[in-house]
């Protein structure tokens, strides 16, 4: 990691957070008279502030060199799926599924899998159960990206779970995009489905933890 810096799209739900915190902080030292009680309240709502703060954080990744048929991750977090599916959204045929759970304490901005040029894109309105659900995948708000270059086609989901309520996603059809750039970013809680062609040859496996824009998922052939 060289550095830190905060999500663009977020400044106005920090702002919107740290004016409750500090209306609930100026209400606390109004109402609250024992210096025990008040104290440790104060430092909760500090700590809270500081968590809105740093959730919504964009770190900068050293970038593994490549060429076009690496696949890395979009997401900091577990994979909880590997697995060969059936893709019904735009491939509408079998694919190698890798799907990667962010908890709350993940870095949860997002960033291109692969260099390419965004083929296909989505946003889904949904609900918002559990992300590491399977059926999540498919019933809970999520956008659909597509990413195609001269090596194959990746296809992945951003998909909100119980506490995330905004997804942020830059895909536009069309447009030119580099691996490890950032593409978006999802609120509290999330969950990224990647699918990848049949004959990929798979870099990771179940229970692995992932850095994005840095661990390598797949190759293409």
């Amino acid at each position: 990691m060289k550095g830190i810096k905060i999500d663009k799209d977020s400044k106005g739900t920090i702002a919107t957070y740290w004016a409750v915190t500090l209306v609930l902080a100026l209400v606390a030292i109004f109402l609250i008279k024992s210096p025990w009680i008040l104290v440790p309240v104060l430092l909760l709502l500090a700590l809270f502030a500081f968590f809105v703060f740093w959730f919504h954080r964009v770190p900068e990744r050293d970038i593994p060199e490549g060429d076009e048929t690496l696949v890395t991750s979009v997401a900091d977090g577990k994979i909880v799926i590997v697995e060969r599916v059936y893709e019904g959204e735009y491939f509408k045929d079998d694919r190698i599924q890798v799907s990667i759970y962010m908890d709350f304490f993940d870095v949860h901005t997002n960033f291109w899998p692969m260099t390419g040029t965004i083929s296909y894109y989505k946003y889904h309105p949904g609900r918002y159960l559990l992300a590491f659900l399977p059926k999540s995948s498919e019933k809970n708000e999520h956008s659909s990206t597509a990413i195609k270059n001269s090596h194959g086609e990746v296809f992945f989901k951003q998909i909100a779970g119980t506490f995330a309520r905004r997804i942020v996603c830059y895909s536009k059809e069309g447009m030119e995009v580099d691996r490890g750039s950032q593409c978006g970013i999802i609120k509290f809680g999330s969950r990224i489905d990647i699918f990848l062609p049949l004959d990929a040859e798979i870099l990771v496996k179940e229970g692995d933890f992932t850095v994005a824009s840095v661990t390598e998922i797949a190759r293409l052939k």
